[in-house]
């Protein structure tokens, strides 16, 4: 999960993709990048850290240009602590290409090996992202052959992507001299959208609070398969690119990843979060009476449209309880087991008055790793609370996620391989509360019925890919582990 804009204008793009960013930072809090283009070169300024770290004025000011693409990164493949595999990436031909990347390649590896020994395309990190510039730029010479490049071509060339890719990705491409494109994987899985401001700028990004924020209209969703190509003028083209797409968005996405005021393929994150709350209702109340539930607080932040339609139906009066400290990153997102921990009491504080004496529900979006739900609870005991209860407004996360969210190990999550009853001891919660798969994905598919299903992997088991097998889940496994490894070492030094 990783958040990206393209952006062709009028008048210079730095400081508007820069905001965007900012609107997208939720998405990745690990690296920062952007490009721009002026005449035909390239300005790049890439780093690891937060986008208002990454940017300084002096930054600003070297990335000029009227066309240009912006990235904060969040890594579920690659090497989390090399800064060279922040986003944009480069290759110089043909034509020149810069690219930015949400997802997760399921077949690099394969990949990797076809464009050394077929292709001849050289790649230097282990980032899927530098995988699929190279396939993109691979393509794209195929289809012009040398002669310069017409629509036809590009389009010809996302065609040909399609056949070669698997796994999720949306993707923003900007062509030296050329123009913008931005294509989506045939199912739809990452999110990514367009819109266009009053003076004709036009922007994608991965969700629509970007276009919103930066006085953009959103006008519609990249369609599964599609691909989008802006001229340098600001004319649009668009055909689909893919034998048979189907919408199957990431559910995840609605649970927690996307900003509430976030409208994805149609649904609304709020809504969708709302509708969640309606379902877990019925679940709480075989589970536990109302009438033994003093009132009920929301674990900060994206729980909380949940929590206030359980509280409004159950009758039950509705609390914050929990004070976030904003400047603490988002703990699912962070690289390391430790640092998570470490950031949960950093994160939030009990307000001890809405506690003590009470019986609470707690209410979070979803339970991973356990390890936050297992602190929160025991913060609320410490504040004082007589029983704490505890309801997840998304199932149990039992399986490993592929698509670009960074849950892949199943060692690392809590439901995976026990019962209810078992995840409730090891959280040491008074009673748990689970929402159901099929309740859930009804609870947000019937916001907009043109969406066909959803990639629901980590709670189903179920990858819509079709190509994910127990060899491949231990082989990036494998790979994970590695990395958590080397992550540790670094910290200890």
């Amino acid at each position: 999960m990783c958040g990206i804009v393209g952006v062709v204008s009028a008048t210079p793009v730095n400081q508007l993709i820069y905001d965007a960013l900012l609107l997208l930072q939720h998405r990745g809090q690990d690296a920062a990048g952007i490009v721009t283009q002026d005449g035909r070169k390239f300005f790049m300024h890439k780093a690891k850290g937060m986008v208002r770290d990454v940017f300084r004025t002096r930054n600003m000011r070297g990335l000029p240009g009227m066309v240009g693409l912006g990235q904060c990164r969040y890594p579920t493949a690659g090497n989390a602590s090399s800064e060279e595999e922040a986003q944009p990436f480069y290759v110089n031909a043909p034509f020149g290409i810069v690219m930015v990347h949400n997802g997760n390649l399921t077949n690099a590896k394969q990949l990797r090996e076809e464009l050394a020994s077929t292709d001849h395309r050289h790649t230097n990190t282990e980032s899927d992202s530098e995988v699929l510039v190279n396939v993109l730029a691979h393509e794209l010479a195929r289809a012009s052959s040398g002669a310069p490049l017409k629509s036809e071509d590009v389009f010809k060339a996302v065609r040909a992507v399609h056949k070669r890719l698997k796994g999720s990705y949306a993707v923003i491409a900007l062509i030296a001299g050329y123009g913008l494109l931005a294509f989506r994987d045939p199912y739809g899985i990452r999110p990514l959208c367009m819109g266009k401001s009053a003076d004709g700028t036009i922007m994608m990004a991965s969700e629509s609070v970007a276009l919103e924020g930066t006085l953009h209209q959103l006008e519609r969703d990249i369609a599964p398969g599609e691909a989008v190509y802006v001229h340098e003028d600001g004319r649009v083209e668009s055909e689909q690119c893919a034998e048979s797409p189907m919408l199957h968005p990431c559910v995840f996405e609605y649970v927690y990843l996307a900003r509430p005021d976030s409208v994805m393929d149609g649904i609304s994150v709020y809504q969708a979060r709302l509708n969640m709350g309606e379902t877990l209702a019925k679940r709480v109340i075989s589970t536990v009476p109302p009438s033994e539930i003093d009132a009920i607080i929301p674990i900060p932040e994206s729980s909380r449209p949940s929590a206030m339609q359980l509280a409004q139906l159950l009758g039950i009066p509705y609390r914050e309880g929990f004070v976030k400290n904003r400047y603490v990153g988002r703990t699912f997102i962070m690289p390391g087991q430790s640092t998570r921990k470490k950031s949960v009491r950093q994160k939030l504080n009990a307000i001890g008055s809405e506690f003590k004496g009470r019986k609470v529900l707690l209410v979070d979006d979803s339970i991973v790793r356990g390890t936050t739900s297992k602190e929160i609870v025991q913060m609320a005991r410490d504040a004082g609370a007589v029983k704490v209860y505890l309801a997840s407004a998304a199932p149990p996360v039992r399986y490993p996620n592929v698509y670009g969210i960074d849950m892949p190990t199943k060692t690392e999550l809590v439901a995976h391989d026990r019962t209810v009853e078992e995840i409730r001891q090891v959280i040491s919660a008074d009673a748990l509360i689970y929402q159901d798969v099929d309740a859930m994905k009804v609870a947000v598919g019937k916001i907009n019925p043109a969406v066909q299903g959803f990639e629901a992997s980590c709670f189903d088991g179920e990858y819509i890919t079709g190509d994910i097998s127990d060899v491949d889940i231990s082989a990036i496994n494998a790979g994970r582990n590695e990395q958590v490894e080397d992550d540790e070492d670094a910290t200890l030094v």
